[in-house]
């Protein structure tokens, strides 16, 4: 992807495409007037006879646009100008980009950065764009043998400014962007892939690749003889019934000297039949997406990693296959976990925190962390609660919590801050253990959350529960790539 910074005028750019935009009331924005004159009134035209719709998200291509420099335009929707904000912006993108697939359209430029938007500055919504481009260019592809899906041609995009200075600002945005779009395009190939090539070994040589490509990037990989030293009892009974052997793996990536690194937790549960406790037949091909975190993480740093952020990061990622068997944990089964504390396995589908567990307390043994963030397709209640739209996100620091939910606000990857009392801890109480792994049904995300605050007792602490949001279902199955997104504008936010 290649993006560039233009100040021209729309009507006498010379590009294969130009995206603008009208709002409602038929207003036309700066760009889409220019190329408006110079066409002698063809986009005020059309609109006056209704063959241009100004509804956000609408998208018109005019393929022949005389007088104008450009090849074709496409004319995009912005609703409201009263109310167009970033989430409005992203769309009204995404509907542009969208509009050019079919077309052959090598190099475009998106004016849209140009407009006002509430709440979004020249940055953001460059930023914005340039993640769009990269969503919009992304295909999984390497599991198809014939009729494989093309990838767009669009290969570079113009960035409309009206200003040198706004210009600037658009092109750092669009170099975050670009890293950003790079660290979902891992995470959304991770997830994609198949449980029977995407098990702990495969994150484990995805990982080792990372550090090979970056000199700043160090990785260190736990097998489970390594494991088993450390006490993480609770992490190696999810692996019990299954023939991949489970793995921690362990980046870091050093840009800020010695300063405390921030750490990131991501649930590596590369198919999740729920063990003994086996979940329905239906779907279940989806819980490949169980790793959607681990890959998320590993999403994240492969991002900072490309841009090269001053900061430091680490990366942790406990990866184990949930599946029943002979070996395989019981329900009332008791584990040990590093901590010294003990757990009764009450549902064997409630796997992701107890491999977690021991990951929390293996990072905490390892260094103090300015912010230590597990992040894990956690719960179904998750999903009852939130929906497919929100991150579920607790903790034991409320400045943590808001800074995650802001930065999830500006990335347009949102989450909700959920409450732990002691109420929900006292749910977890056990007649034989320290802990039960589950709570019952009320409040089960926050149990969960309840369950894992008690292993972060001593950190700067949050859990980020991303069930609802991590892939999509029906026809348009398929990894997101969040909460990339949301966790690098959290760690840009970080940067003194």
């Amino acid at each position: 992807m290649e993006f560039f910074i233009t100040t021209a005028d729309a009507g006498k750019r010379s590009t294969d495409c130009a995206i603008v935009g009208v709002y409602e009331r038929k207003l036309l924005s700066a760009a889409a007037a220019e190329i408006d004159s110079a066409s002698g009134g063809l986009i005020s035209g059309l609109m006056d006879q209704d063959d241009i719709s100004c509804k956000l998200g609408s998208a018109t291509v005019l393929a022949r646009v005389d007088g104008a420099r450009c090849k074709r335009v496409v004319v995009v929707g912005l609703g409201k100008k009263s109310s167009f904000g970033r989430r409005e912006f992203q769309r009204a993108v995404r509907a542009g980009l969208t509009a050019i697939k079919s077309q052959r359209v090598v190099s475009a430029v998106c004016y849209l950065t140009q407009e006002a938007t509430h709440n979004c500055d020249a940055y953001y919504r460059s930023r914005l764009a340039a993640q769009a481009l990269g969503e919009h260019r992304y295909r999984y592809t390497s599991m198809k043998s014939t009729g494989k899906r093309p990838v767009p041609k669009l290969k570079k995009l113009g960035l409309g400014a009206s200003s040198r200075e706004q210009g600037n600002d658009l092109e750092r945005g669009a170099q975050h962007g670009k890293g950003i779009a790079i660290g979902m395009a891992l995470t959304r190939d991770l997830g994609n892939t198949p449980a029977n090539i995407c098990h702990p070994t495969y994150l484990a040589d995805t990982a080792r690749e990372l550090a090979r490509k970056h000199a700043n990037v160090s990785v260190n990989v736990l097998d489970e003889p390594d494991m088993a030293k450390l006490g993480m009892h609770s992490l190696l009974s999810v692996g019990h019934g299954s023939e991949q052997p489970s793995k921690l793996i362990h980046l870091d990536y050093r840009g800020a000297g010695d300063e405390p690194p921030i750490t990131l937790v991501g649930k590596g549960i590369t198919f999740d039949t729920g063990g003994i406790s086996l979940k329905p037949g239906p779907m279940m091909d989806e819980m490949k997406y169980d790793m959607g975190v681990a890959a998320a993480v590993l999403g994240t740093m492969a991002a900072v990693a490309a841009l090269q952020l001053p900061i430091n990061l680490s990366v942790i990622v406990p990866s184990a296959e949930n599946m029943p068997s002979g070996r395989a944990t019981r329900p009332g089964d008791i584990v040990t976990s590093m901590s010294g504390k003990t757990i009764e396995i009450l549902n064997t589908d409630a796997e992701g925190r107890l491999i977690l567990c021991d990951a929390l307390t293996y990072a905490q043994t390892l260094f103090d962390s300015a912010a230590l963030i597990d992040v894990a397709t956690l719960t179904g209640a998750c999903v009852i609660a939130l929906g497919h739209h929100r991150a579920g996100i607790m903790g034991n620091d409320d400045g943590l919590i808001e800074s995650l939910v802001n930065a999830g606000e500006r990335a347009c990857d949102r989450g909700w801050h959920l409450p732990i009392d002691q109420e929900y801890v006292d749910q977890l109480k056990s007649n034989f253990a320290d802990y039960a792994n589950i709570g019952g049904r009320p409040g089960g995300a926050i149990t969960a959350g309840a369950f894992l605050a008690q292993f972060t007792e001593k950190a700067r602490g949050a859990h980020v529960d991303i069930a609802g949001v991590a892939w999509q279902g029906g026809a348009k199955k398929g990894s997101t790539g969040r909460p990339v997104p949301m966790l690098v504008d959290f760690i840009l936010s970080s940067i003194s």
